[in-house]
């Protein structure tokens, strides 16, 4: 075993990095000088070099394999820990100790302490070319105030200079005019504290985060496209700029910034958008109001005028010419293809806006989150999916008439906020704040009959009673049997032209079948009717198919009492449940079959004491 001298120990104390003397057979280390004992909390040799290494290990027995083979070696992969002390990032320099097999003489180098040393001479080098670099730069700007003076004050930009310390050095006589201050007051001082020195919303504007002094830190231009300058007066005025480090003989000087007022541009542009925004609106609100009329030329109703000669059609006729030229809130009652829709097109046409749209809002065809946005339109964001602008039917309606159809159908919660709208003449879409003023005429129909639509509860009494100004009843057609024959020839006529197909002759004992029937479905059956006629007559003879219709003479000519019509009615809605197996709604429901709403439906069961029961009875077991 090899023993350390004490000329080694002399040495080895006079090193001025810390240094041992490291036995790689045995793991120890047997000598260390002051600075190595300070560094891995040394009490003196004899302890093993792996417990400073920690995971790192591998790595050193590699560096060593590696001294070994060159002579000589070193790496700063590999990391000391001392014993309850942080991790010591390190340069090891390492070679064989002479005459002693098995020994390194290990420099460890503190990375960290190094570091430190570079930046004090660098800081130090700084320090003494400080006031040299200084007066190089002044003398430069100097130079170049005086060389260009004319041609910056000929600019019409705003130009200033700013040194390494953020202090002005030049401005041109633009920047002064728009900023209001003179040479005077910004030479030699900071112009970010005077013209920079906080946003447009008032949050100070620290010069850490100016881009006019990154230019000259980090040595990047900078295009600034909206921003806000100070005047003197303390009025702010919108400014581009550009923010150009300069240097002198490679020496990063300062910045020049070039800027422009865009107060102006920036209020024509916003007066600009405005008026797109305003152009855009009025577009929708004519491409809506165009499907509209589109949608309601192109409807298979005989909405041409009012059809029949009986006294129900005649008391309608006269109402609508009565209440048609003022402004009064309609309500029209009646059941489910009576013709409510014609008769507010009628009182539309026939009064003083029938320049303007004729709005028609079918309260029952909209989801129920989704009747508020389609009534008060939105903007975009307002909610998840409100994908862009879009005007409501309220606002569409504006100047015109809004037709509220099948009104019991809106949700209660929607009513309170359209009623409040109708009364202030105001709509404010969603996700806005501002209310736009509302002129329209309200005309409002329902299935229900007026004392059930009271009693029902869907229908708040306020509202009830805003709407309820001039009513007008439509009686089912098989109250008014008498208008049969009008209706039927004018309905054939329509659809045999639709449908490109000789029109048959309407026989008096056709007119007497037709009487005959009940007609639940009222006028929209009959239109069903006398279409599927058109298709199947042949050789210009009329034949009928009523769905339903009970067969036989009593058809013929037999006059029913109004019990026996319900009693009819009863017997055809309870046969349309046994069909569909009590499904009520949907494309295979009673409903669909009948060709009414459900809702509809649902009231006549009500209204006809129809259970379960009865439909199921009425089917009785299977086979």
């Amino acid at each position: 075993m090899s023993v350390m001298t004490p000329l080694d120990d002399s040495v080895l104390a006079a090193l001025p990095e810390a240094a041992i003397i490291l036995d790689t057979a045995r793991d120890r280390i047997v000598a260390c000088n002051a600075h190595a004992a300070r560094m891995l909390g040394l009490g003196g040799t004899g302890a093993a070099f792996s417990d400073f290494l920690g995971d790192d290990l591998p790595r050193f027995i590699v560096f060593v394999e590696e001294v070994d083979h060159r002579g000589e070696g070193w790496t700063r992969s590999v990391t000391l820990t001392p014993p309850g002390g942080q991790r010591l990032a390190c340069e090891l320099r390492a070679r064989p100790v002479a005459g002693q097999p098995g020994h390194l003489l290990l420099m460890l180098i503190d990375l960290d302490q190094l570091d430190r040393r570079t930046q004090l001479t660098e800081t130090a080098d700084l320090h003494r070319a400080g006031i040299r670099e200084w007066k190089r730069a002044e003398g430069f700007f100097a130079e170049l105030e005086r060389q260009n003076q004319l041609i910056l004050n000929a600019a019409g930009e705003g130009i200033y200079g700013i040194n390494a310390d953020g202090k002005t050095t030049f401005v041109n006589r633009a920047a002064q005019e728009m900023l209001g201050w003179t040479s005077d007051d910004l030479l030699g001082r900071d112009i970010h504290a005077m013209i920079h020195h906080h946003h447009l919303n008032g949050d100070f504007y620290h010069a850490h985060e100016c881009p006019i002094y990154r230019s000259f830190r980090f040595e990047q231009v900078n295009r600034i496209d909206h921003e806000v300058f100070w005047r003197k007066d303390g009025k702010p005025i919108r400014v581009e700029y550009v923010s150009t480090p300069i240097y002198d003989q490679k020496l990063l000087a300062g910045a020049v910034v070039i800027f422009r007022d865009i107060t102006a541009r920036l209020e024509g542009e916003r007066k600009l958008r405005e008026a797109l925004d305003e152009v855009a609106a009025l577009r929708d609100r004519l491409e809506q109001e165009n499907a509209y009329l589109q949608e309601a030329i192109t409807t298979e109703r005989a909405h041409h005028a009012i059809i029949g000669n009986s006294s129900a059609i005649r008391q309608v006729v006269t109402r609508i010419d009565l209440v048609a030229p003022t402004d009064a809130t309609v309500l029209i009652t009646g059941e489910a293809g009576t013709g409510k829709g014609l008769v507010a097109t009628e009182i539309h046409k026939a009064g003083g806006r029938s320049r303007r749209p004729l709005i028609h809002f079918k309260c029952g065809s909209v989801a129920p989150e989704d009747v508020e946005a389609e009534l008060f339109g939105q903007l975009r964001g307002a909610f998840a999916g409100a994908a862009r602008d879009k005007p409501g039917k309220l606002e569409l309606a504006h100047g015109g008439t809004l037709f509220l159809d099948d009104v019991e159908e809106l949700p209660i919660e929607i009513q309170g906020k359209l009623l409040h709208a109708l009364q202030s003449r105001a709509v404010t879409r969603l996700g806005d704040t501002r209310e736009k003023p509302l002129d329209i005429r309200v005309i409002a129909a329902t299935s229900l009959p007026p004392d059930e639509l009271r009693k029902s509860g869907r229908i708040r009494e306020d509202l009830h009673l805003f709407l309820d100004v001039f009513p007008i009843a439509c009686l089912p057609l098989r109250e008014r049997p008498e208008d049969i024959p009008l209706l039927a020839a004018h309905l054939l006529r329509l659809a045999c032209r639709r449908l490109n197909r000789p029109e048959p002759v309407l026989t008096e004992g056709v007119v007497t079948q037709l009487q005959s029937y009940g007609w639940p479905g009222n006028v929209r059956e009959l239109n069903n009717v006398m279409e599927r006629a058109a298709i199947v007559s042949q050789n210009r003879k009329l034949v009928v198919e009523i769905a339903g219709a009970a067969p036989g003479p009593a058809q013929a000519g037999a006059v029913r009492t109004e019990a026996q019509m319900q009693d009819l009615a009863r017997a055809n809605l309870v046969a349309a449940l046994r069909e569909t197996g009590g499904q009520v709604s949907g494309d295979a429901g009673a409903a669909r079959l009948l060709g009414i709403k459900p809702t509809t439906l649902y009231s006549r069961m009500h209204k006809l004491n129809i259970s379960d029961a009865d439909w199921a009875a009425a089917k009785g077991p299977r086979p």
